[in-house]
């Protein structure tokens, strides 16, 4: 038999955590055709992959690259760390589908996490995907379809719905898994989500009963109401009958570092052996990124952002407010969890506040309060604030990692501006870099699996995440003891090095640690039986 492409002499770890061994792997157009002793065959062009291994492609599935894949230079960030798919959509926050009168509300709420709506067709999924394919794509991309999208859509950011609101929005999912989603996400800790109790989120999610569509929850809460939220998710999988995936599993502040964590993915064990479709996802790194609308209570995020930017400026709110952030437990309390002194700026939109990215909440404040400094700066930039927010403990990750039932994802944002979170360029290396070679927290198969074959088979990708004969050639090839993250908290908008070749559908999109320009990727789809 004769192959387009031969890699030879590598160390085969194929996803599927078992052990290393040594084998050539011949590629016939985008498919992995076979696996072996191929020195006997042809090929048109053949890679020597001695003392490097042979991966599949990396697969974030919990990325918020919505708009960012409509960018001309993207790719770059992704391919270098080894990504070859991206699954966006996450935390409820979708940019498709929206249209109707609530649009430009919902396009304003979304932009800190998914970017600028502008000029994107984003009236459906299918209108989304159409755009998207007919551009260059160098990495494969799905979306899953946002259920706090959805409902902001119907019935914009208003706490209550009506009968006629549940059957816009079940109509509405219905439609986007209709045209492709590879799954339906949640954002319990964001408006307008955060407005439903357990009951009203069964309802709207009626569509997805009894179906293998994996339901990724953003939890309600990550801290002091951890172990509650993580049942409240449970329940919505038991009722519906749906695999379930818990979404950046994480215990935030000190005070519940270590114990929590162990509590949390015991629960996730105990319900896994009730036979419940459960697992569970983390990211790499002690800090995350997200809107700082995240740090108020959720009853300060009814009606949109004009609204809360309004409510923000009321002396009467703010009195309010101080006590809230005082006194709250309720809620993820960001300032009494981890404190002002833990939550910096990332972007602004107002130019005037532009100085005072990359300082903490208590440094930009000064002899100001900082809870009302914080009110004052989303007020006056009307929410589209991003932040970088120190959390968690290095050993409840890796505590998580070591769960069978984890896989890796990078919650990656790309604010326009601004800073970027590290994780946007180095997360795939930050787990070979961090957790393989210097904690050995995994082995380098399981950490492959975590990073392959798990978020693929969760999200229903048959031929991606395995190096199998007739899987798809998205490939890489790369010394585990070379790679290195360049990207840090103060430079992050620096590649990762040591990933020499990328295969996307068989064709080299890196080539000795260069992208080479090749766009092969494709637009990632769920079919319906």
């Amino acid at each position: 038999m004769d192959f387009d492409r031969i890699i030879q002499n590598g160390q085969i770890v194929d996803g599927s955590g078992a052990e290393p061994y040594r084998a050539d792997v011949g590629i016939i157009g985008k498919t992995i055709a076979a696996i072996g002793d191929l020195s006997a065959a042809a090929a048109g062009e053949t890679f020597d992959a001695a003392g490097r291994v042979v991966t599949p492609g990396f697969i974030d599935a919990h990325r918020h690259a919505d708009t960012a894949v409509f960018w001309k230079d993207f790719g770059t960030a992704e391919l270098l760390q080894g990504l070859t798919i991206v699954i966006n959509g996450n935390c409820g926050l979708s940019a498709a589908p929206v249209s109707g009168p609530h649009k430009a509300h919902v396009a304003a709420y979304l932009y800190p996490i998914t970017g600028e709506l502008g000029g994107i067709p984003v009236e459906s999924l299918a209108a989304y995907h159409a755009a998207l394919k007919n551009r260059p794509l160098p990495i494969h991309a799905g979306m899953l379809a946002g259920l706090g999208t959805i409902r902001a859509a119907v019935a914009g950011f208003e706490k209550n719905l009506t009968d006629g609101d549940y059957r816009a929005i079940r109509a509405l999912l219905a439609c986007t898994l209709s045209e492709g989603a590879l799954g339906v996400s949640l954002g319990l800790g964001y408006a307008p989500e955060c407005f439903f109790d357990t009951a009203g989120l069964i309802r709207a999610l009626e569509p997805i009963r009894h179906t293998n569509i994996t339901l990724s929850v953003h939890m309600r809460s990550e801290s002091m109401n951890l172990l509650p939220s993580i049942d409240e998710a449970l329940t919505l999988a038991k009722a519906l009958h749906v695999p379930l995936q818990i979404s950046h599993l994480k215990a935030v502040g000190r005070e519940r570092w270590g114990s929590l964590i162990h509590d949390a993915l015991e629960r996730i064990r105990r319900a896994r052996e009730d036979g419940l479709d459960v697992q569970c996802d983390a990211y790499p790194y002690t800090a995350g990124s997200t809107q700082l609308l995240h740090v108020l209570p959720p009853e300060f995020l009814a009606g949109g952002t004009e609204a809360i930017a309004r409510r923000l400026a009321d002396p009467a709110a703010q009195k309010v407010l101080r006590e809230r952030f005082e006194t709250g437990t309720d809620y993820d309390n960001y300032a009494m969890l981890i404190g002002w002194e833990n939550i910096e700026i990332a972007s602004v939109k107002c130019e005037a506040d532009k100085p005072l990215v990359g300082k903490t909440i208590a440094e930009a404040a000064g002899d100001a309060e900082p809870w009302r400094f914080c009110a004052g700066l989303l007020s006056r930039n009307r929410c589209a604030v991003t932040m970088i927010d120190r959390l968690t403990a290095e050993d409840d990750i890796a505590a998580i990692y070591q769960a069978p039932f984890s896989y890796v994802i990078s919650d990656a944002t790309y604010p326009t501006d601004g800073l970027l979170h590290p994780r946007v360029y180095g997360t795939f290396v930050h787990i070979l870099e961090r957790f393989v070679r210097e904690r050995k927290t995994l082995s380098l198969p399981a950490a492959v699996q975590k990073m392959t074959r798990m978020p693929a088979d969760r999200y229903g990708l048959t031929k991606k995440g395995r190096l199998e004969p007739g899987a798809d050639a998205d490939l890489l090839i790369f010394d585990p003891d070379r790679v290195h993250e360049r990207a840090t908290y103060r430079d992050p908008a620096r590649t990762a090095e040591g990933i020499d070749t990328v295969l996307v559908n068989g064709v080299p999109a890196v080539g000795n640690g260069e992208p080479t320009g090749k766009t092969n990727g494709t637009v990632l789809e769920r079919r319906n039986p």
